[in-house]
């Protein structure tokens, strides 16, 4: 029986900032290529040569300025914005590879399903099969009012509507059949009308005829990534979900999120190893131990707090400098907020008893694993090993150089170990996620 190998996805954003708020600021960071492709080919191939799963672009549909009600702190202090359209990128990244799966984050709360099958069905069929939907519903009005609404939805009602759009969604996919595109010059047919078949989908909020102008890719359609944690993102996942991005704390509480989604799937019919569970994680390295935490600390020190308070904000769908001043969270994020993220707040404030505000003003140090090379293998094999996860999605501390550290020493450690892959199996991403 082959060994049971980690998945490893890369956490990306076309801008300064990924999950360490002060990363931008690292002499080795680079900033004047943000806008260019080739920052985007570089990773790309650093990644692909490291025989990561693949990459995904984490998105906003606007800019954050939920904290005091602006978005100077994230404007001024280099917070998480894209500064360019994922999907216009992810192609530029397909061009320079061939196996390297590349996962966009669009949101079923603001497009129509036939413009979400038509985005990706087309990536999907120029990448050859690589291209993976990050699904989300959003968690912010200020994304609500970019697309012509007053306000979000409430969180379930989100779901809903979440679950027609991708019903919808595979119903365009599978509007061309696999042999329907013929190319036959001689008896004059380009593609068999008798294999396109209109969608004709409709539900309560979706409705979309098709059939979708794009031939089937050579996955069919793209990879399902998800990331919600509330009890109704959970219910979704486990209907669709491929790929789980989770953010729990400690290897306990990844155990338990692992236990609860793969019954879920069970209880609705699924393989629980057809979804890969991947909680993110940055890494700090060092020669030796001394040197890695010097250099942990170092990166602390660039942190600046108004920009973590602003970025626990926005995670929280609510102004934390407002709490304290008559106003309990629940009331200032209505329907806003991302469940993962006061999930691991809660965590953290349990754990060392500690208020909202002091554990916001920790956001994401717990996720670091600092060490030599030998020891984030040993710590990442642990949590492999005891089946709190599927591999791990690895967030950059600072760009591009955590990723050429984490690639030039931990990947080979993990290799050695035979934890992961040394080759790609599969012509596709659905087949590399399935050994």
């Amino acid at each position: 029986m082959p060994t049971r190998q980690m998945h490893l996805v890369a956490y990306l954003k076309t801008g300064p900032t990924a999950q360490h708020v002060g990363g931008w600021r690292h002499p080795e960071a680079t900033l004047d290529d943000i806008l260019d492709p080739s920052r985007y080919q570089h990773i790309a191939r650093l990644l692909e040569a490291a025989k990561f799963d693949a990459c995904f672009f984490a998105d906003l549909f606007g800019l954050y300025d939920l904290h005091q009600g602006s978005y100077d702190a994230y404007v001024r202090r280099g917070g998480q914005i894209s500064y360019l359209d994922p999907t216009v990128v992810l192609p530029v990244m397909a061009a320079v590879t061939s196996h390297l799966g590349l996962g966009a984050t669009l949101s079923t709360s603001f497009h129509t399903a036939y413009h979400l099958a038509r985005w990706l069905g087309s990536l999907d069929a120029m990448s050859k099969g690589r291209v993976a939907w990050n699904v989300v519903t959003s968690a912010t009005d200020l994304e609500a009012r970019n697309a012509g609404l007053d306000n979000l939805p409430p969180r379930d009602l989100r779901y809903d509507r979440a679950d027609e759009v991708l019903e919808a969604c595979f119903a365009l996919w599978n509007s061309w059949d696999e042999d329907a595109l013929v190319r036959d010059k001689q008896a004059g047919i380009m593609s068999d009308p008798s294999k396109v078949h209109y969608a004709n989908y409709e539900g309560r909020w979706i409705k979309t005829r098709g059939p979708l102008s794009i031939p089937r890719s050579p996955q069919g359609r793209p990879v399902i990534m998800q990331a919600g944690s509330s009890d109704r993102g959970r219910q979704f996942a486990a209907r669709w979900a491929e790929v789980i991005f989770t953010t729990q704390r400690g290897q306990a509480e990844m155990a338990e999120f692992y236990t609860d989604i793969k019954t879920r799937m069970q209880a609705a019919g699924r393989d629980p190893a057809s979804c890969a569970i991947l909680p993110g994680i940055s890494v700090v390295l060092g020669e030796t131990r001394s040197i890695a935490r010097e250099r942990a600390d170092y990166l602390s020190s660039l942190i600046d707090p108004e920009l973590v308070m602003a970025s626990s904000s926005s995670g929280l769908g609510a102004d934390l400098s407002k709490i304290g001043a008559g106003k309990t969270l629940a009331e200032l994020q209505g329907n806003q907020g991302i469940q993962g993220t006061q999930d691991l707040l809660e965590q953290r404030m349990k754990a060392e008893g500690i208020t909202l505000q002091q554990a916001a003003a920790k956001r994401g140090l717990d996720r670091e694993i600092v060490g030599t090379a030998a020891d984030v293998a040993d710590q990442m094999g642990a949590m492999f090993a005891a089946g709190a996860c599927d591999g791990f999605v690895i967030s950059p501390t600072h760009f591009p150089g955590m990723f050429e550290g984490f690639c030039r020493s931990v990947v080979p450690e993990l290799q050695r170990r035979s934890l992961f892959r040394t080759d790609y199996t599969g012509r596709t991403l659905r087949e590399n996620l399935a050994g």
